[in-house]
């Protein structure tokens, strides 16, 4: 009993801990830089360690887009949505379409190191802004993780996983963009909020 308070009482901490990390860097924060700048620390005190997407409220029926991968997986994109504190956050699910058991592919993390020591993810996402000639990122915490669901579990014949990954948002003008993940087939997607 001990043991439990106590990792949801450092799990709490860590929480606030990025909150006020990410506060303090939104007001920190300047315009500008190149169009192949990176976030490398920003934070989402709404996300559980970066494991599991937020449900989202009025999501309809029908996905914003199906992509399909490697081995018979199918990213179904069910919401793309802009929040006030300047990100957007993409939600759907990763289904075995197939016939076999399918182990998540280790190139959806993307090729950066530091993505990739936090273990399997969807940290290779992009999103561009063709018209803002712009890529965005998937963002990361102030440890260097991924916000996005991560360490998937082989996956059987028609089972799936919900998913999310959340990136900088595009200026307000911007609502349609294309989604991006290693070996997968693009996307547009449009974005609301």
């Amino acid at each position: 009993m001990s043991i439990r308070f106590t990792t949801k009482a450092r799990r709490g901490m860590a929480a606030l801990t990025v909150a006020v990390g990410l506060a303090l860097g939104v007001a920190g924060c300047g315009g500008g830089g190149s169009d192949d700048e990176k976030p490398n620390a920003s934070a989402s005190a709404s996300k559980d360690n970066g494991s599991r997407p937020s449900a989202q409220e009025g999501q309809s029926g029908a996905p914003l887009a199906e992509l399909k991968g490697p081995d018979s997986l199918l990213l179904q994109i069910t919401s793309a949505v802009r929040d006030s504190g300047g990100f957007v956050t993409v939600s759907g699910t990763l289904k075995n379409d197939g016939a076999g058991t399918v182990n998540v592919p280790a190139q959806l993390s993307g090729n950066e190191t530091e993505i990739i020591r936090n273990g399997r993810s969807l940290g290779g996402a992009t999103l561009v802004d063709s018209q803002g000639k712009k890529r965005y990122y998937v963002l990361r915490d102030t440890d260097g993780r991924p916000l996005t669901t991560t360490n998937f579990p082989a996956l059987k014949s028609g089972e799936s996983v919900p998913v999310f990954m959340q990136f900088p948002a595009p200026p307000d003008g911007t609502s349609e963009v294309a989604f991006q993940l290693p070996m997968f087939a693009a996307a547009s997607i449009e974005i609301s909020g």
